[in-house]
């Protein structure tokens, strides 16, 4: 194909017929109709729904009865943003603007001319209602309908009528193993099938298999409820008739039918003149006449199962090849008779499984997102239930917008035909919502979430034959360059015409930028064995200690990465921003090992998807130090921290202290003992080591002392490493580490290592790593070991101030959604997935309300007879979907497309390098004399290299010294005036009274009932959030403050009184942009701690920082003391923010908010 032939007729569709684009927007953004849309990527899907959002409100729809779900938080926000700055440009646009807005969203210009004082203001029309337009995800929405779930729903679902929303079930399924496994050892049944499982496919294999059957328990629930477990692998007898009645198809050899077809064949190969084929007609008839079916397999089949090949010359070759005939049928049926013994057993067992999975989730109030989908499903598909539930939809709901379609799962989609089917035959009744849903089934790379594509055309289908509504496509992109969108159109027509993809339709485009599709040399394999790795002796012992590990894969994944790095720092030099450049790659090490590339040539880079702060080296070298000051015996933790910019130790440091570690008289010494001791004692015999070693030991040594075998780097880090911990076996662990920020000066040595660009990454994450301690159940009650802990486990985000001018790194699944003007693809020609083993195949047509296949598959490649269809059905979706994933990493290129690969070890058909490198221009690229040499000693891209820049600092800021002891009475009386205690006293529990406890127990269902309210705040249908507190964590405050089951009472009634009170808005996600508990500021050379500080933004006449401070007492504000503490927490952030408007609150166990401006 010629580049530059595309069509430039934009591609416009309407129930099937080519349309203008004026005609397609007409019909698209117009909120009284139904409407289906398919658009390819870049053609402006959230677009049309948020148009259509403005012409419904214009309409004349009340904010909240517009609903507009998609598929994370991420695009929920993008969407609401995109909302509110349009909503704002209206208000400031010119008529003439105005005008062209509404005729851009199909408004015909005489109607247009009527609306646009109306658009002009509608944002104060907007505001004036009070309540925001619903944009949600799927889960928010199904969550919000189980909040309203009857209580026999609840019992019928086995979930608890209390319950805490577990959105990441990671935890409960590494619970429930232990569980399940005593449940089998108890159920004689259970074990032995769950020998039988590890007898045959072995322990990891039966773990695989039965961690599939979890994943997909709401799958396997419907099935095995309507019986289609049973039904998809029948026995052997209803699959091969012949075989009815055997016990296994293998004792068909004792049949008299085995041998009326088995002796006459092997007679015929008796009387062959070939030995060879005398011999299998002798062992042939020996195994049936000992009835030995292995023997008979072995004589006329090969190990893989096919007929043995035997001579045409053969006289009764018929009867042999009848009889081949005949053992693979049997084999074949043996196959099914084993896939059916398999099915029952993992059948079995999945539901114990699942039993003590709902068990471990109703002990501990827990509800997960399988459960919140299945609820939905069973309110809006109950007969009982339907016609209540959507009484109260209707009331609520009148134009539904979904996103991003395609990725919709079966029993989503279920849920919402449940609902519109009530509407069908209607003709649009009157409490009928309009539906639109766009999405676009090229993008659909999400089946290991469950999204099936398949859902969007049984989708399309309800709308145009049950709803009435129309059909639209759009062909037409607005992001790709000439030369993109027609290499896409080749690679796309092309297994289309090869029958690999069902549908595509050529597209066009609005850019007229040439644009380019670009090759980087290939990475030969030729040059992997180069080079140091390739003169050692494979079979040569090697130190590992002086000598790294190579592998060749590795040296090749290296030195495509350092390629691409190079073509990248050169295309930066000439003027290309790195926020420009996107990197993608199907798996996420080749990104590390492309972010370590660019890090060397120091540029920025950034991984969106790595979104946990534990990710981050820096915040990893912080939890190393932490680590083994907690636990000193581990080494790896302590080399991690000898080798970051704290201490600043090489790796001959450390062999050192490795090698010392190998003397016969510090074997089973830790590293961290070993920094402790002496030379003399290191050199000798070293006496008995204290437990505990104190630092002004450490500081002793003899004037004589022997040379120090120790290198001086680590003398010195063992002295600091004592007193670190010091500080972490005494002080809390927020405050442990904050103090070791301030000795180490963490933030200026990490700044001073990074290299330039990434220096904002790094103090961002670290100082976030600092918060994140406090953070930690309000930072007081943690241990070391805790905290260290809960930084390994991760699930804490990673702050959202990353550089933008950095080159993004991505998987193809992470950048869906996106784009940049230049896309470079690495591992473009890499081995296609492998043949899954223990898994599950599901079938559930988009029509159907329960899966009608569901096949425990131990092995795709051999499966039995009754799984070929389904199997070959969804190989060819994965195949399908291989080809998506390749469409959408190509259209996430605005101007240029760069491919890279390794030469495989063996070729691979149709992959990405294939079909794309015929089309594609060499790069120009220039490499320098060794191509593979370390980035810094290229000069190519003009990026100064550190020691170029001036030394780094931070300014010394005054230090808050931790307080050992409470401060004063006098000092503490406005915390302590009403018996809630004082959050920084060092009062313990057991010395406190019952009212300070109550109060501290009040505190702390605030604090940590706040992370989890706005996490579920987009789930709740009603004005009034729930606030009730799930059992489990009134016990945990009960054993933390030393209460009984009444006073516990007490703490949770003042707290849900100050949650549904007056100062509810609090904690209502739409009204704030920012907000934190226990937050802690220095004042004055004063350490304060305020109780909640918000940033509200609605309404705007009551926006600004507000100060919130809890008192059990009814009429805090009779207490001067009261009032001029939080006055001084209201002057401090003042200070801190001159200029802001700062509001400050009591909020009071009876639900009352007195603000402080009152009382002046």
């Amino acid at each position: 194909m010629n580049l530059h032939d595309t069509p430039h007729t934009p591609a416009y569709e309407h129930n099937g017929q080519p349309v203008s684009r004026a005609a397609f927007y007409a019909v698209a953004c117009n909120p009284q109709r139904s409407v289906a849309v398919e658009a390819c990527a870049g053609a402006g899907k959230t677009w049309m729904l948020v148009s259509r959002i403005v012409r419904a409100l214009l309409a004349g729809a009340q904010p909240q009865e517009i609903l507009a779900i998609t598929f994370t938080r991420k695009a929920a926000g993008e969407m609401r943003t995109r909302l509110d700055e349009w909503l704002t440009a209206f208000a400031q646009a010119s008529p003439e603007e105005l005008h062209a807005d509404l005729t851009m969203r199909g408004v015909p210009p005489h109607i247009a001319t009527e609306q646009q004082a109306a658009l002009g203001t509608l944002y104060q029309t907007v505001l004036a209602v009070g309540r925001p337009v619903q944009i949600r995800t799927f889960h928010s929405w199904f969550a919000a309908l189980l909040r309203t779930a009857p209580l026999s729903v609840l019992q019928a679902l086995g979930l608890p009528a209390h319950y805490n929303l577990l959105e990441d079930d990671a935890e409960a399924v590494r619970q429930v193993w232990r569980r399940f496994h005593d449940a089998v050892v108890a159920d004689p049944q259970a074990r032995a099938d769950f020998g039988a499982l590890v007898a045959e496919h072995g322990r990891w294999q039966t773990a695989k298999a039965l961690t599939a059957a979890l994943n997909k328990r709401i799958e396997f629930t419907l099935a095995d409820d309507a019986g289609v477990v049973a039904a998809s692998v029948p026995p052997f007898g209803a699959q091969f008739p012949a075989f009815a009645g055997l016990d296994q198809p293998q004792d068909w050899v004792s049949t008299p039918a085995c041998h009326a077809v088995l002796l006459p064949a092997a007679q015929a190969l008796g009387q062959a003149k070939a030995v060879t084929f005398a011999a299998k007609g002798s062992e042939l008839e020996q195994a049936v006449t000992a009835q030995d079916w292995p023997g008979v397999v072995n004589a006329l089949l090969t190990q893989k199962g096919e007929p043995r090949k035997f001579s045409d010359k053969i006289v009764g070759l018929a009867l042999v090849r009848s009889a081949q005939a005949a053992v693979q049928e049997v084999e074949a049926a043996q196959m099914q008779h084993q896939a059916w013994l398999y099915q029952h057993r993992m059948a079995r067992l999945t539901r114990l499984l699942i039993a003590e999975f709902s068990a471990l989730k109703r002990e501990n109030g827990w509800v997960d997102m399988n459960d919140v989908e299945r609820a939905a499903q069973v309110m809006l598909s109950s007969g009982v239930l339907s016609g209540w539930v959507q009484e109260k939809l209707d009331a609520r709901i009148r134009h539904l917008l979904i996103d991003e379609f395609q990725d919709t799962n079966p029993l989503q989609w279920q849920s919402l035909h449940a609902w519109l089917s009530g509407y069908v035959g209607s003709g649009g009744g009157q409490g009928a919502p309009s539906v639109f849903i766009v999405g676009d089934p090229k993008q659909s790379i999400y089946r290991f979430r469950r999204a099936e594509p398949q859902v969007f055309r049984a989708a399309q289908t309800f709308v145009r034959e049950g709803l009435g509504g129309d059909l639209l496509s759009c062909d037409h992109t607005r992001r790709n360059a000439l030369s993109v969108i027609e290499v896409t159109n080749s690679v796309m027509s092309t297994a289309r015409d090869a029958g690999e993809y069902p549908v595509f339709r050529t597209h066009t485009t609005e850019s007229t930028e040439p644009g380019a599709v670009l090759a980087l040399p290939q990475i030969s394999r030729d040059d992997a064995a180069d080079g140091d790795a390739g003169e050692r002796d494979p079979l040569a012992w090697r130190d590992s200690l002086t000598t790294p590990r190579i592998l060749p894969e590795e040296t090749l994944r290296t030195r495509e990465c350092r390629q691409a790095a190079h073509w990248l720092a050169g295309r930066i030099a000439a003027g290309v921003h790195p926020r420009d450049i996107m990197v993608l790659s199907r798996r996420r090490e080749r990104l590390g090992v492309m972010e370590e590339e660019l890090r060397q040539r120091h540029i920025a880079t950034q991984q969106p998807e790595k979104a946990d702060l534990a990710d981050a080296p820096e915040v990893q070298d912080l939890i190393a130090l932490l680590d083994v000051l907690v636990s000193p015996a581990h080494d790896l933790s302590l080399a991690r921290a000898l080798k970051s910019p704290l201490f600043g130790a090489t790796d001959a440091d450390l062999v050192a202290l490795a090698l010392l570690r190998r003397q016969p008289q510090h074997i089973g010494r830790s590293w961290y003992e070993l920094l402790q001791l002496s030379p003399a004692d290191l050199l000798g015999e070293p006496p008995e080591i204290p437990e505990s070693p104190t630092a002004e030991a450490a500081d002793t040594a003899p004037a004589d002392a022997p040379a120090d075998p120790l290198p001086a780097v680590l003398r010195a880090a063992g002295l600091t490493l004592t007193r670190y911990k010091v500080w972490v076996d005494t002080l809390p662990p927020h405050d442990a580490l904050h103090t070791i920020y301030h000795d180490a000066d963490v933030l200026a040595r990490f700044a001073a290592a990074a290299p330039v660009p990434l220096r904002g990454v790094v103090l961002a994450n670290l100082r976030a790593l600092l918060s994140a301690a406090m953070g930690l159940e309000g930072g007081r009650y943690l241990t070391p070991y805790a905290l260290v802990r809960a930084f390994k486990q991760g699930g804490i985000r990673a702050p959202v101030t990353a550089d933008a001018d950095a080159v993004r790194l991505l998987t193809i699944h992470g950048a869906k959604g996106l784009e940049a003007e230049l896309v470079l693809m690495l591992d473009t020609d890499g081995s296609p997935p492998k043949t899954e083993t223990m898994g599950l195949l599901v079938d559930w047509p988009g029509e159907s309300q329960v899966p009608v296949k569901l096949i425990f598959l131990a092995s795709e490649a051999n499966p039995p007879p009754c799984a070929i269809d389904t199997l070959t059905a969804d190989q060819t979706e994965r195949s399908r979907e291989e080809l998506n994933a390749l469409y959408v990493a190509m259209t996430r290129a605005k101007d240029t497309l760069v491919i890279s690969s390794v030469q495989p070890a063996r070729a691979v058909t149709g992959s990405a390098w294939q079909r794309i490198e015929p089309l594609a221009q060499a790069a120009p690229f220039a490499l320098p004399a060794d191509p593979f040499t370390d980035g810094d000693t290229d000069t190519a891209h003009a990026i100064p290299a550190d020691d170029a820049l001036p030394p780094f600092f931070l300014p010394d800021l005054p230090y808050a010294p931790v307080l050992s002891a409470p401060p004063a009475p006098a000092e503490r009386d406005a915390n302590s005036d009403d018996g809630e205690g004082d959050e920084t006293s060092a009062v313990p529990i057991e010395q406190a009274s019952l009212e300070s406890r109550i109060g501290q127990a009040m505190h702390w269902l605030l604090e940590t009932w706040q992370a989890r309210t706005v996490q579920a705040a987009e789930s709740e249908m009603g004005s009034a959030a729930d606030t009730g507190f799930e059992p489990q964590r009134l016990q945990q405050a009960a054993r933390r403050f030393e209460l009984n089951a009444e006073h516990v009472a007490q703490a949770a009634t003042r707290a849900r009184c100050i949650l549904q009170g007056a100062g509810a808005w609090a904690w209502d996600s739409a009204l704030l942009d920012w907000h934190s508990n226990e937050v802690e500021l220095t004042y004055n050379n004063r350490s304060l701690r305020m109780d909640r500080l918000v940033r509200r933004i609605a309404p705007p006449a009551l926006a600004g920082w507000w100060v919130l401070d809890y008192k059990s007492a009814a009429t805090p504000e009779s207490q001067p003391a009261l009032v001029a503490q939080l006055r001084k927490y209201r002057s401090a952030l003042q200070a801190a923010y001159p200029g802001e408007p700062i509001y400050a609150a009591f909020l009071t166990g009876d639900g009352g908010q007195i603000m402080v401006d009152e009382l002046l």
